[in-house]
């Protein structure tokens, strides 16, 4: 009898290309979301793929064998903190954007259970530097998905510097979705890296309207990077309603408090 093929069949095929798309590793629930099957469906699969040394399974999701996944440990971390606050915020998120709607989306995990929950919108314009983002919005009901030009990091998959920047000025959009490091009362929207902060100042200068979502865990921390002036920033969603000093300051800068209950 002949040996059987790596590959055995059509799902463990779409599963190698999901992957593969992701930069080379991601979650089950992703890749079940993205079939349209059950988590216990995929991991069948997965045994199947370990067991020919084509994936290997890692702490809640699977890579690629023999090659560098782009989206390293620290996003994924990101992603499975506070996962079930995040996905709550998310689709409130979603629940604001129309279809055809224009928007950009940037590289945080909070963004990306965003486009998640933007699966079946339908004819939806979106500029981002994200690979996650891009990934999950192209391809699906008529989209438009622009993504930034330049080096990919290597522990989130964002496209950053003077090539993304540059790229992001030539688009006017309706929402700016994006995350943050830390809110604070004094400093207002904070984040831990220059470069992201850059990124967020210029697509708040190309947006209409935009939107920090963020959950309490954000809430009195602080981080080196403030992300914009807050009067810059429209609508908080976040799932807990912020202290005294934290609603003050978004009173006095006219910033739209949403909240999700958890």
């Amino acid at each position: 009898m002949a040996k059987q093929s790596a590959i055995t069949n059509q799902r463990e095929q779409e599963i190698l290309r999901e992957i593969r798309l992701a930069g080379g590793s991601c979650r089950i629930g992703f890749l079940a979301a993205r079939l349209a099957v059950s988590d216990e469906t995929i991991r069948r699969n997965i045994k199947s793929l370990e067991a020919s040394a084509l994936v290997k399974k890692v702490h809640g999701g699977v890579s690629l064998v023999g090659l560098v996944s782009v989206v390293e440990p620290p996003f994924q971390s990101r992603m499975d903190k506070n996962a079930e606050a995040k996905k709550q915020l998310a689709a409130r998120v979603a629940d604001m954007i129309e279809n055809g709607n224009s928007l950009f989306m940037d590289i945080g995990s909070s963004t990306a259970y965003v486009a998640q929950a933007l699966q079946n919108h339908t004819d939806l314009y979106v500029v981002t530097n994200s690979i996650a983002v891009a990934h999950m919005l192209t391809a699906r009901n008529n989209n438009r998905v622009f993504l930034a030009g330049g080096e990919l990091r290597s522990h989130d998959g964002g496209a950053f510097g003077q090539d993304a920047i540059n790229f992001i000025k030539r688009f006017n959009v309706q929402y700016a979705i994006m995350s943050v490091g830390a809110i604070s009362a004094k400093a207002g929207f904070m984040l831990h890296d220059i470069q992201e902060a850059d990124i967020s100042c210029e697509a708040i200068r190309r947006a209409q309207v935009s939107i920090v979502v963020a959950d309490s865990s954000k809430f009195g921390l602080r981080a080196p990077i403030a992300m914009q002036t807050p009067e810059d920033i429209d609508i908080l969603v976040t799932d807990a309603e912020p202290d005294a000093a934290i609603c003050a300051m978004l009173d006095k800068y006219e910033i739209s408090l949403s909240v999700k209950e958890s």
